[in-house]
């Protein structure tokens, strides 16, 4: 029996504010899993981010560039409709702890209600980038600390142009 191939696609939500090494593993293992990864960079008006919405697609692009398969869109509003429009069939969420865990749950499980068609995936993070959150990344830069073992050079480019040498 032979299979009619399909294009599945994944959609892949954050913030990325800023994107990290740990969420360019996820991508990199999405765009294994599946033919078309949307990384969809959210806006939430009750964060006060570090980055602009434009600042935080632009260094994601910059990243996901050299990943077959990738694009990267801005979004706001209900996760379940952003897949709809980009034609999901899943949302891919990385775990780096049970605490991750039991965030993600109740929110996959009301995507699921609000599109019972959408699942959603975990992939558990990379040993080495399990540590690693954006908000992390935010806070020692903030304090001084250097972040670059943590982020790609896009995120780096940014923070010292804007006068960060901590970096």
């Amino acid at each position: 029996m032979t299979v009619a191939p399909t294009t599945t696609t994944v959609v892949v939500p954050g913030s990325f504010d800023p994107i990290t090494h740990g969420h360019v593993d996820i991508i990199t293992r999405a765009a294994a899993l599946f033919d078309r990864v949307v990384v969809g960079v959210l806006v939430n008006p009750a964060k006060a981010p570090l980055f602009t919405l434009e600042q935080r697609v632009a260094t994601v692009k910059a990243v996901a560039a050299a990943i077959p398969g990738v694009e990267v869109q801005a979004f706001e509003g209900l996760l379940v409709d952003f897949a709809a429009r980009c034609g999901a069939r899943a949302v891919l969420r990385g775990l780096r702890s049970s605490v991750d865990f039991e965030y993600e749950w109740p929110m996959a499980r009301m995507n699921r209600a609000l599109s019972p068609g959408l699942e959603t995936v975990f992939l558990a993070a990379a040993a080495q980038w399990a540590h690693v959150s954006s908000s992390l990344v935010r806070e020692v830069h903030a304090l001084g600390g250097d972040v670059e073992p943590f982020v790609p050079a896009a995120v780096l480019a940014h923070l010292r142009r804007d006068g960060s040498s901590s970096t």
